[in-house]
């Protein structure tokens, strides 16, 4: 069950850290780290008593999940506008 879980979790994490860079812009960088944190528990397909357990159990999973997504992220080129 955990490695169906962990897998949604870092589907989620590209897209929650996209979200949070939007939302807050650059800087910040712990205030999107926990929006992004927000957006993974809240987005997976379960109750919240599950959603809540869950992100107890894999909180640090979640939050290594997230940085890797952020380095890739920081890794993409920019796109420079003309």
């Amino acid at each position: 069950m955990f490695s169906n879980v962990k897998n949604k979790i870092k589907e989620l994490a590209k897209k929650a850290v996209i979200v949070a860079e939007a939302e807050l812009g650059s800087g910040k960088g712990q205030e999107k780290k926990k929006l992004a944190i927000q957006y993974i528990v809240n987005k997976l397909p379960f109750v919240p008593l599950v959603k809540t357990i869950i992100s107890v159990l894999l909180s640090s999973f979640i939050d290594d999940v997230v940085e890797i997504s952020v380095d890739y992220m920081n890794s993409l080129p920019s796109i420079e506008g003309e």
